[in-house]
């Protein structure tokens, strides 16, 4: 059997199901669903493709654009807008469903990625950016309702584990692929060459998910208006991450630090009670259920990439490998986070789930626990191929697995706003743990990580501020391990 494949066949048969085929005719490549797995899978593929291949691009770009010193704004005007889209396409999808958001999104990230193939000027660039933002925001939302309303609760874990495998291909050949265009035929068709392929998920999804998940959640019910509150709150959201970052930006200027206090404290101030009214009422003290789900998916998210961030900067200065082997070094992680995911989606692993996440868990802390054992000379350095490794195993266990108990513990007309919450949790923790170990990196005597030459940082990087990176981040994991107790409610539903 493979991960796409569902139940045993004595499971009951759901209304989506077609009577009297055979069990794999029901499953998420069946005939009831192929069209629209095909479809979603493809547009996970090409979000996937685009955010492993555009990084490598981007270098070149901003030089070739003369706007080097905006380098950052490239990345995070497409955090920032992404954060609103995301609030945004929950509100859309629970109150028409999410055929609009999703073909909204689709052609707003290709039209993104057109403006910045086409940019003549860094501003027009960053621009083009930020539309890729939110369209990859209202896709991944919606997408997450098309699965809540599509498939059958059985069937959810197997369509999740197919979206992480998505990403496998995409992280090992994207890279690869887009230096090659990039050096053969310009860093331009990066860009523009990815929305011819647009055409194809939007021809194989929209009709099925018309036909599957389209309308409000419930048919009889009126159809709900907009919440204001929320979208003020996610406006919020987004510029408050924006003027953090833009704060961080201006520290690193010297003279600028001490205006940069300025856009860091407004920043702060509209992001803490956005952030507050956005996620589940009791995230932060991990009240049992909803909260903790979504508060587990940014401890893990948080802190597993905040500590990946820095393992190819340790290879490179610490035990002197080649870029290309450093990241080697965690290109087996992709096959061992999309086998997680793959094991967590069998049925017969359902009754074990709340065993599962802890473990995956534990698993992520020990990894990055184990990371900075390279720096001991005489620990060899594929210690740390192995430990990622058995880091993303684990988080192919804990990222699935929240994904699923966000659709579990979710009604129908709550699972766009939920799975806003959730990516909100998982993007927002990605960047607060990331420029906290930055901070702790540089005030250790970590020195430029951007340095172009290896020999510079190497003379700059002190161990410690590496191991002042990893084991905080193996904390803040081994802290999630608690919290992956507390998923369900106390009486297990």
């Amino acid at each position: 059997m493979t991960a796409l494949e569902p139940r045993d066949a004595e499971v009951a048969p759901e209304a989506d199901e077609i009577p009297g085929e055979p069990a794999d005719h029901n499953g998420v490549l069946g005939r009831a669903h192929r069209a629209l797995s095909i479809g979603i899978i493809a547009v996970v593929l090409l979000i996937a493709f685009e955010a492993t291949a555009v990084g490598t691009a981007m270098p070149v770009a901003a030089r070739e654009l003369n706007g080097v010193p905006l380098y950052a704004f490239a990345f995070s005007s497409y955090f920032t807008t992404s954060l609103f889209a995301m609030v945004l396409s929950g509100q859309w999808a629970d109150r028409t469903g999410p055929l609009a958001p999703l073909a909204t999104g689709i052609s707003a990230f290709g039209a993104g990625l057109l403006l910045s193939g086409t940019a003549d000027a860094m501003w027009l660039f960053i621009l083009g950016r930020a539309v890729q933002g939110l369209g990859g925001g209202l896709v991944i939302v919606a997408l997450y309702v098309v699965v809540s309303r599509a498939y059958p609760s059985r069937l959810q874990p197997a369509i999740l584990a197919a979206f992480s495998a998505s990403w496998v291909v995409p992280s090992v050949v994207g890279p690869l692929v887009s230096g090659t265009v990039t050096e053969q035929l310009g860093w331009r068709w990066v860009f523009v060459g990815i929305p011819a392929l647009v055409v194809f998920p939007l021809a194989i999804a929209l009709p099925a998910i018309r036909r599957t998940a389209s309308g409000p959640a419930d048919a009889g019910a009126p159809v709900p208006a907009f919440d204001r509150r929320r979208i003020r709150l996610a406006l919020g959201i987004s510029l408050g991450a924006g003027l953090l970052q833009y704060a961080g930006q201006a520290a690193s200027v010297q003279g600028a630090r001490w205006l940069s206090l300025v856009p860091a404290a407004v920043g702060g101030a509209l992001l803490v009670p956005a952030v507050l009214g956005l996620l589940p009422r009791g995230t932060y003290r991990a009240a049992r259920g909803l909260p903790s789900v979504v508060l587990l998916r940014g401890i893990a998210a948080g802190s597993f990439i905040a500590a990946e961030s820095f393992v190819p900067l340790m290879l490179v200065t610490q035990r002197g490998l080649s870029p290309t082997l450093a990241g080697l070094s965690l290109a087996v992680g992709g096959a061992t986070w999309a086998f997680g995911s793959y094991v967590q989606s069998r049925p017969r692993m359902e009754p074990y789930r709340e065993r599962l996440v802890p473990a995956g868990m534990v698993l992520v802390a020990a990894a990055v626990a184990t990371a900075p054992t390279v720096l001991i000379a005489a620990v060899p350095v594929w210690i740390v191929a192995v430990a990622w490794g058995v880091g993303c195993f684990g988080m192919g266990l804990v990222i699935a697995s929240t994904s699923v108990l966000l659709l579990k513990l979710s009604a129908p007309h709550e699972a766009g706003s939920n799975s806003a919450a959730l990516q909100i949790s998982d993007g927002l923790s990605n960047v607060m743990l990331l420029a906290v170990g930055g901070a702790v990196f540089a005030a250790l005597g970590g020195g430029a990580v951007g340095a172009p030459h290896a020999a510079a940082t190497t003379s700059a990087s002190h161990p410690a501020a590496f191991a002042a990176v990893f084991l905080p981040m193996a904390g803040v994991a081994l802290a999630g391990a608690w919290v992956a107790t507390r998923l369900l409610p106390k009486d297990g539903a």
